[in-house]
């Protein structure tokens, strides 16, 4: 169980008590930040993507990884980052190299949705879950940073398909890719290299292809 520490917000004086929330560690061990008593919340006046995340060990497999920087919400409307003990600025650590992908064969659409998500989690992308918004067409998945839409249809993907993914990407800022086992109609094809968008086409052995240079990308440096 975490430990609770006093917090004071410095816009209205309130006082909170506050515990840190667990994540779960790869090794399966729940990893929480150490919270630093002493030091002073900082409210949070603007949001950047590299202050919203912290290095943390697991303490059971030493295992380093970034975890979403604690936060409070006072009721007087202000958001206070919560500091944490030891060095809150430690950068990500250097990724391991990657093993080999291991496909699952393709025999449904399910099996189709599974292979990609796979990929997805071993080109590096966490909390990989189904997406919020129901694309037009497939099925849509979402991870950190990333939406992508898998197609498991014999129909090609259209143009209006992959424009519909990059609209959704760009209300939820972030990036996208495509997963299609029937491949796409050229228009399609076409758009995608403009939006710079990564297209793969998934084989029967649940091994995505890249069909264009962003996808190419994508696959040799991973998220």
């Amino acid at each position: 169980m975490s430990e609770s520490v006093p917090v004071r917000c410095p816009a209205c004086t309130r006082e909170h008590v506050y515990s840190a929330p667990s994540y779960p560690c790869a090794c399966g061990a729940p990893v929480t930040p150490a919270l630093d008593n002493t030091a002073a919340p900082t409210p949070v006046a603007h949001r950047a993507w590299d202050e919203d995340w912290v290095t943390v060990s697991c303490g059971s497999c030493g295992r380093r990884d970034q975890w979403p920087r604690p936060e409070l919400g006072c009721p007087c409307g202000a958001v206070l980052r919560v500091p944490i003990a030891g060095t809150e600025s430690a950068p990500a650590p250097a990724p391991e190299p990657r093993p080999p992908f291991q496909p699952v064969t393709i025999r449904t659409a399910r099996d189709a949705v599974t292979a990609a998500a796979l990929y997805l989690r071993w080109l590096g992308y966490r909390d990989i879950r189904r997406a919020d918004q129901r694309p037009p067409s497939g099925i849509g998945l979402a991870a950190r940073g990333l939406v992508a839409q898998v197609d498991p249809t014999v129909r090609p993907a259209s143009l209006r398909d992959v424009e519909c993914l990059w609209l959704t990407a760009m209300t939820e800022d972030s990036g996208c890719v495509y997963f299609s086992l029937a491949g796409y109609a050229e228009d399609a094809r076409e758009r995608a290299d403009a939006l710079g968008i990564p297209l793969f086409v998934l084989d029967l052995t649940g091994t995505p292809q890249p069909m264009n240079g962003p996808a190419d990308e994508l696959g040799s440096a991973g998220s």
